[in-house]
């Protein structure tokens, strides 16, 4: 899978991108990620990218030529299967979301800046505008990383164990049950027997029964879904 991100804030991705799992998708050749500096597309010899709001206010927005210039030399060179834009006021990212997502081949990440872009960009070239949450980010790398991280570990042979993706939070709806390691008491606290029990079956029971009450105590709107 390739993931091409455009930010104006190239090195906040830097870590991200650079540490566990995704970087292990990168080096078995899975993941594909190339982070595209949109200073490099600057209108003048100033790097400027932005420019004030027409009608006036607060704040600046990223201006149409930069991001098309970009957006046009990715897509001579591919297909892209979805062109995301990252803002507040889009679709709420969500784990059905991002198992469609990481069935895809190519995708393309713009992340917003300052005030936002340019709203004809959005009309010309956008196919899913995405939300992390409903508050404010300083710019849109971080939900950009956010998102890249969910997509990559759902991508075959990135996890150590495939089953794990499919038993985290969120995938059935439900919250993930409680887990537990070595030792089997601490402090008076034990482990529940049926997760000793070696009885496959029956600790599958508890656990979905786990997940539904815990789901039921904590995020009950999930099961209205």
């Amino acid at each position: 899978m390739r993931l091409d991100i455009i930010t104006c804030q190239p090195d906040l991705l830097a870590s991200p991108f650079a540490h566990s799992i995704v970087k292990r998708a990168q080096d078995k050749g899975l993941a594909e990620i190339h982070v595209h500096d949109l200073r490099r597309f600057a209108i003048n010899k100033h790097g400027q990218i932005d420019d004030y709001v027409f009608g006036g206010g607060a704040g600046m927005v990223l201006r149409v030529e930069p991001i098309a210039a970009c957006l046009d030399g990715l897509l001579t060179e591919r297909r892209y299967d979805a062109v995301i834009y990252m803002t507040p006021d889009g679709e709420t990212l969500r784990q059905p979301l991002v198992n469609r997502l990481s069935l895809t081949e190519n995708v393309i990440i713009l992340c917003g800046h300052y005030k936002g872009i340019d709203e004809r960009i959005r009309q010309a070239y956008i196919t899913h505008e995405i939300s992390v949450g409903d508050y404010v980010l300083s710019g849109g790398e971080l939900g950009a990383a956010i998102l890249t991280d969910a997509i990559v570990r759902l991508l075959p042979g990135v996890l150590g164990n495939e089953e794990s993706a499919l038993s985290d939070s969120f995938q059935d709806n439900l919250l993930a049950p409680p887990v537990y390691t070595r030792p089997a008491e601490w402090r008076g606290q034990t482990v529940p027997e049926i997760l000793l029990s070696g009885n496959t079956p029956q600790v599958d029971i508890w656990r979905h029964e786990q997940a539904l009450e815990r789901t039921r105590q904590r995020r009950p709107d999930l099961l209205d879904e």
